[in-house]
């Protein structure tokens, strides 16, 4: 009965460890994703002027 335990509680904290896992990549995926963003919004004013003074 108590490996049963034993196992029970390294599952559950497999389980916790992955869903944390899962947060932490998804919350780097979203913060990159309005980094970018915030970047090709910055950006496309200047591109565009600068592209029109070389032209």
């Amino acid at each position: 009965m108590y490996e049963y335990e034993i196992s029970q509680i390294r599952s559950a904290e497999l389980i916790r460890r992955a869903e944390q896992e899962r947060m932490a990549r998804e919350a780097s995926r979203t913060r990159r994703a309005a980094r970018h963003e915030a970047e090709k919004e910055s950006h496309t004013p200047r591109l565009r002027r600068l592209r029109s003074r070389t032209a």
